[in-house]
């Protein structure tokens, strides 16, 4: 009972990150200045976030099968998934390159959440499974953007 807890708590500190993944996105969208180059960075940013969606859908399924509720929010006690509140905040310049720098470093610290979540010994292996392929493809999507950090001026 005690693992089970546990897990589902981890699995909500990784929903928790992925809301703040959300607002990033969006709030990274908002702050883009609209010209041409925006457009390809806001369609990316939007698939991002239904990326974030969907494993918030699939982790949310893993909790509800735990017999435990799922966190909806963006600011509770999860201890992982304060990184990106910060990157809330920092966007300011508007500048293509600015805000791509503060969506890497939101990447780096929802990648740092899932490798934390995977650490945890109690989590079974069906989830880490789950955990480890949102995670793969959490880590192409920082490539992406560090790719496209590194190709604005």
């Amino acid at each position: 009972m005690e693992n089970t807890q546990a897990t589902a708590e981890v699995l909500n500190d990784l929903v928790q990150i992925n809301n703040d993944r959300v607002e990033g996105y969006e709030r990274a969208i908002k702050d883009l200045k609209d010209d041409s180059n925006s457009t390809d960075l806001k369609s990316l940013f939007t698939t991002l976030i239904g990326d974030s969606h969907r494993y918030k859908l699939e982790l949310g399924t893993e909790i509800e099968v735990l017999g435990k509720d799922i966190e909806t929010g963006t600011t509770t006690s999860g201890k992982i998934h304060r990184a990106w509140l910060d990157v809330k905040a920092a966007f300011t310049s508007h500048d293509a390159h600015d805000i791509l720098e503060e969506c890497e470093f939101g990447e780096d610290a929802i990648l740092k959440a899932y490798k934390e979540a995977l650490e945890e010994e109690y989590v079974p292996a069906y989830l880490r499974q789950i955990i480890t392929r949102q995670q793969s493809e959490l880590l192409d999507a920082h490539d992406e953007i560090k790719a496209l950090r590194d190709g604005v001026q």
